[in-house]
């Protein structure tokens, strides 16, 4: 016996692989809506036969949104994107994207949605990122009021984008030539890392509990960062000397700005086969703010989730794999 079925949109994606567990756990069947199901063939692992299922569907195309939602009790949003290519703007997808699934939902009937955002989602900021994901909170909750909406700091595991990408910066083949990462903006800005597993808990239980409907929830980790003390953290880690040089914003927006076209119009970076671009300015104009929850703010705590796993504890369990010599390195003496 189930409580019914929930569609996860971008579910085959980093933080959908967790939502997904957490969600048959608490006794709902999933259906994991993506672009490309040939990438989410794993996902049905998290659940018992019968219990996840995986179907086509484009945020932007309507039909596609109305066949993943068929049958559906329950809504989960997790499409975004990091930075923009082809037809994968922040408008299409964050936005307009948004604004399909709120309606199609509410034409169904479903009440049950959640919509996850970002800490620093703000209508007026001059990042596009952060300006798109505001316009997406107010569609969804235009279209269903009792939408619950879930802003996390930057979150980690192992599949992430954020302790993954600056371990390999700091191991790739110029560093042991030049050991200097850029620390923006002097590396001060402060961040408060939540980890997948503790978001997607949260995730499942907006869905199952009632009484989250129409609020907004800010998701963060036990305890705060500087951007300087996470280098240190992965430098740690992964057990190699590194230093940070301060980069400052003004020098650094216009080399996201670069960095961003060229990804994005010029193969084969746009092709994907380079990977995601190093910077962009949208990046740059975020890291301004600190992406700490507000003190005035309802959290994890609000969602009766206490127990809430660290960075110290997480991290070094998948970045082992930068050391020399894996995961039995023995560490240098300080």
């Amino acid at each position: 016996m189930t409580k019914g079925l929930v569609t996860v949109f971008g579910g085959s994606g980093f933080i959908g692989r967790y939502a997904a567990r957490e969600l048959v756990k608490k006794g709902w069947r999933v259906r994991v809506a993506c672009r490309h199901v040939n990438t989410a063939g794993d996902v049905r692992l998290a659940g018992p036969p019968g219990w996840v299922d995986i179907v086509q569907a484009n945020i932007r195309n309507r039909e596609s949104v109305d066949r993943a939602l068929e049958g559906a009790d329950a809504v989960v949003n997790l499409v975004g994107i990091m930075f923009e290519k082809g037809a994968q703007t922040f408008e299409s997808a964050q936005r307009e994207g948004t604004k399909v699934l709120g309606a199609a939902a509410a034409e169904k009937g479903i009440t049950r949605f959640v919509q996850v955002s970002a800490i620093g989602a703000d209508a007026d900021s001059d990042a596009d990122y952060a300006r798109t994901k505001a316009e997406a909170e107010a569609a969804v909750r235009e279209a269903v009021p009792t939408a619950t909406i879930l802003r996390p700091s930057i979150v980690f595991g192992p599949e992430d984008e954020f302790f993954n990408r600056f371990a390999a910066m700091a191991t790739s083949p110029i560093m042991s030539v030049l050991p200097l990462l850029p620390a923006l903006g002097g590396g001060k800005t402060r961040f408060q890392p939540v980890y997948a597993g503790d978001v997607a808990e949260a995730i499942a239980t907006a869905v199952d509990n009632e009484a989250a409907a129409g609020k907004t929830y800010e998701l963060g980790g036990p305890r705060t960062y500087s951007f300087n003390e996470l280098y240190d953290v992965i430098f740690s880690t992964i057990d190699k000397r590194r230093f940070t040089v301060p980069l400052p914003f003004f020098v650094a927006k216009p080399m996201g700005y670069l960095s961003a076209a060229v990804w994005r119009y010029v193969p084969p970076f746009s092709w994907g086969f380079l990977g995601d671009p190093p910077l962009t300015a949208d990046q740059v104009e975020m890291l301004k703010t600190d992406n700490v929850v507000a003190d005035d703010a309802l959290t994890m705590k609000d969602l009766g989730i206490t127990d809430l796993e660290s960075v110290e504890a997480i991290v070094p369990g998948y970045l082992w794999r930068f050391r020399d010599y894996g995961e039995f390195h023995k560490a240098s003496e300080a």
